[in-house]
């Protein structure tokens, strides 16, 4: 049962009576109906892959973890409706393939995607890094299979793009943690493949010539721009040093980088000229100090293994706090500039790891200890960082939470940070579905 009992980054652990996993909608309602009567909690769980605890069950030892790794049919590709119906325990690049082999394009994609499954996409309402072009999971879904609490079925597996038949019951569950249902299946979008890519690794001198260099980006490439990927400094260096294979794109170094990536449909698209002609702009205004241009798909894995490999590489200096933050695209500049110098002048040495998705204004923003600092007196501050960045989101009108979700690392903060009739309609749904509060306690609210 181990490895159901603790979370990939060892952050969280719980205790469990069992672990069940059931293999078809019928067993997940038989073993939620037998829940309910017994006044048991559920703990779902998918790829276990998230960061915030959401599908780890508490220290009890009385809860059960129901895994949902079993259910992972594909249950239909339809390219005509340009649809595809899956089982939550679906693994993200298995239905990426899936959809390739149909000649179609399933869009989410985020570092986890070998390991992290359907379901637990859809309870935190995962993002990724193609959200600027493709939007959240919540816009990628038509219809859902949801268990409800006292173990009746939901089927809501509709592959409609209209259906205005009164309130759209499939956005209560995505992004609710389990907390009001288990989804045992989904239909989603598939979109036309791209033929034509064009990727690049940017220099900048600061986070306000990203938000111009986006902005050159956008007027040129319109809804070709898929990918548009910044990260400090600091988060290059960690990857450097830790995540074997991957190099410097340029010889010196540099405050800020951004990872630009523009996909068509055409299989000629002249991407390159759009983002050379982009560039160029951007140079003649000293917005961009270099630039590369990937020419091999070899180096476009290069590039974006750089990206991707900055979680990895933080875990190797100690331990790190996680904010997962969202503040209008407009502000993102404003607010590192401030997080920053409040938690310098509070915590004097901490290394801030700042990277994320500019264009929906999801900035990862990430806390090492100084060097040579002793990991308990770091943890030990670790409240207090919270809210020194949790200060400055609310001072821009954002949220604690944009694609990670609230788990139990984060609850309390959404009961300080969070408006409190939106708790308060909330907490409302989650009696009238789940009024016995046996799915997935602990998460999302203050128990």
């Amino acid at each position: 049962m181990r490895s159901y009992l603790t979370d990939w980054r060892n952050a969280f652990r719980g205790k469990a009576a069992l672990v069940v996993r059931p293999a078809t909608t019928e067993e997940v309602a038989a073993v939620v109906r037998l829940c309910h009567a017994a006044e048991v909690s559920l703990v779902p769980q998918g790829g276990n892959t998230g960061l915030c605890g959401g599908s780890m069950p508490d220290d009890s030892g009385r809860q059960v973890v129901l895994s949902l790794t079993r259910m992972a049919r594909i249950r239909e590709v339809d390219p005509a409706n340009a649809t595809v119906t899956v089982e939550a325990g679906v693994v993200l690049q298995r239905l990426q393939e899936a959809a390739a082999e149909a000649g179609r394009l399933f869009p989410l994609s985020l570092g986890a995607e070998g390991s992290c499954t359907v379901g637990g996409n859809l309870a935190t309402n995962a993002g990724g890094t193609a959200v600027l072009r493709y939007g959240n999971m919540r816009d990628l879904v038509l219809g859902l299979e949801v268990v409800l609490p006292d173990g009746t079925v939901w089927n809501g597996l509709r592959s409609l793009r209209k259906d205005n038949t009164g309130y759209d019951l499939k956005h209560l569950f995505i992004g609710s943690e389990g907390t009001l249902g288990v989804i045992t299946a989904a239909v989603l979008k598939l979109f036309p493949a791209l033929r034509s890519q064009a990727t690049a690794w940017v220099a900048l001198p600061s986070t306000e010539a990203a938000l111009a260099l986006i902005g050159i980006m956008r007027d040129l490439g319109g809804d070709r721009l898929t990918g548009f990927e910044m990260m400090s400094r600091q988060s290059v260096e960690f990857v450097l040093r830790h995540v074997a294979g991957c190099t410097d794109p340029f010889a010196q170094t540099h405050p800020w980088y951004v990872l630009i990536e523009l996909g068509d449909t055409l299989p000629d698209a002249a991407l390159g000229d759009i983002l050379e002609t982009a560039l160029g702009e951007a140079f003649e205004q000293g917005l961009v100090l270099d630039a590369a241009i990937a020419t091999s798909e070899a180096r476009v894995a290069a590039l974006w293994h750089l990206r991707e490999g900055i979680s990895e590489a933080q875990n190797h200096e100690g331990p790190s706090l996680k904010h997962d933050i969202s503040v209008p695209v407009s502000s993102i500049p404003a607010f590192i500039e401030r997080a920053d110098a409040a938690l310098q002048e509070g915590f004097p040495g901490v290394r801030i790891v700042c990277y994320g998705h500019v264009g929906d204004g999801n900035l990862h923003y990430n806390i090492s200890k100084p060097v040579g600092a002793e990991d308990a007196s770091f943890k030990a501050c670790a409240e207090a960082i919270m809210h020194a960045v949790y200060e400055v989101v609310a001072a821009f009108n954002g949220s604690i939470s944009a694609e990670h979700g609230l788990g139990q690392s984060k609850h309390h903060a959404a009961a300080l940070y969070k408006d409190a009739l939106e708790l308060s309609l909330m907490k409302s749904i989650k009696q009238l579905l789940d009024p016995k509060g046996l799915m997935n306690p602990g998460k999302i609210f203050v128990s």
